[in-house]
């Protein structure tokens, strides 16, 4: 049988999930394997040291750089609080003086004799890292976290805004070709996942980010009601760091993008479970996509669960990334093992498919990607 290899856009009922949880800098690790964790427990954390502020303190008393140190009041290592005097020095029998206030709370960390210039240090900022979804620790890295496991709903998307949060999955669309209106979103909503349909605006997402809502997943966004949204367009680098009080997901790409039945249907039957959801997106090196993750109860083994699809047969569910058919959904019809020419003259080996309304198109095979 005809064999290829393309990206896989994965949307899995049951699989076995692993998300390695890893300080920025080396830490303390809380977790234990065998522990079990819900998304909210803290299994890291460690402290990120401080902005350093520069003082020119031999400018500021009028003095020559080497008198500084004898005119601090507050020595190497000393802790301080902003606006306490930390250096003086008196003139006219003891008269009159000249101080130094700290510009911020924190401890001295130098004092040089050749510029005169004494480095502040701020306090350390603690960093924490929490598990991110429900489950079982499996994995310790020394001083750097742990990895979780747990079985679960799995559904990745094309691209999204904001990072990590979790929150209950609420259906708030009949169909995956609704689009969703500011007024269907009311207190109900509050800390929950919603499920749209095809479309989300700007002014829908303004008004779920008031009502507290954790995140949206929808078929597709118009790329102006996302800048609109944001105050600014995206680039070609990573998003998820975007601060504006939701994440969003969708799964189908831009415009007004009906959300593919199946998975659709996978995230109503779960509505009023906890879900944890991601939006960081990279399309670039390191592919990253956004996620929804529905922890279960139920368990099995790590080989079912990290079991992988070899690659294209016939029958494969899969996605057009390219126009004329960008976002149709279809099934593989056939896979012809020779090469053909395209309208650059590149010869390519193609791929027969099937589309959901019954038209077969012929394509590159890179042009496609899988829905595992």
């Amino acid at each position: 049988m005809a064999h290829a290899y393309t990206p896989g856009l994965k949307v899995t009922e049951r699989t076995v999930i692993r998300k390695q949880r890893r300080l920025p800098l080396k830490g303390e690790v809380l977790a234990k394997v065998g522990d079990k964790v819900t998304g909210e427990t803290i299994v890291a954390k460690t402290q990120i040291p401080g902005d350093v502020q520069t003082l020119n303190v031999a400018g500021l008393l009028g003095v020559p750089p080497e008198d500084v140190e004898k005119c601090m009041l507050k020595k190497l290592g000393e802790p301080m609080e902003k606006d306490e005097i930390i250096a003086q020095t008196k003139s006219f029998f003891g008269l009159f003086s000249s101080t130094v206030k700290a510009p911020v709370s924190g401890f001295i960390e130098n004092i040089s004799s050749v510029t005169g210039q004494v480095i502040l240090r701020e306090p350390p900022r603690p960093i924490q890292i929490d598990a991110y979804i429900d489950g079982r620790v499996v994995e310790l890295f020394e001083a750097e976290g742990c990895t979780v496991e747990t079985t679960g709903v799995f559904i990745q998307g094309i691209f999204g805004i904001g990072g990590e949060v979790r929150g209950e999955v609420l259906q708030v669309a009949d169909k995956p070709s609704d689009v969703l209106l500011p007024e269907e979103i009311g207190s109900s909503c509050r800390g929950k996942v919603l499920v749209a349909g095809a479309l989300v605006t700007a002014e829908v997402l303004r008004k779920a980010a008031e009502m507290g809502v954790k995140g949206v997943v929808v078929g597709g966004i118009d790329d102006r009601d996302l800048r609109k949204f944001l105050g600014y367009d995206i680039g070609v680098a990573i998003t998820g760091s975007e601060e504006k009080g939701i994440t969003l997901i969708t799964t189908e790409g831009f415009g007004r993008m009906e959300m593919a039945e199946k998975t659709f249907r996978l995230l109503v039957q779960y509505s009023g479970q906890r879900a944890s959801i991601n939006g960081a997106t990279q399309i670039r090196a390191g592919v990253m996509r956004p996620e929804v993750i529905v922890p279960l109860d139920s368990e099995i083994t790590g080989a079912e669960g990290q079991r992988e699809s070899g690659g294209l047969e016939i029958g494969t569910q899969v996605r057009i990334i390219r126009e004329p058919h960008f976002g149709a959904l279809g099934e593989v019809a056939s896979l012809p093992p020779e090469l053909q020419k395209i309208e650059t003259e590149a010869k390519v080996r193609v791929v027969e498919v099937e589309l959901e309304k019954g038209t077969r198109v012929t394509l590159p095979r890179a042009n496609v990607e899988m829905i595992e």
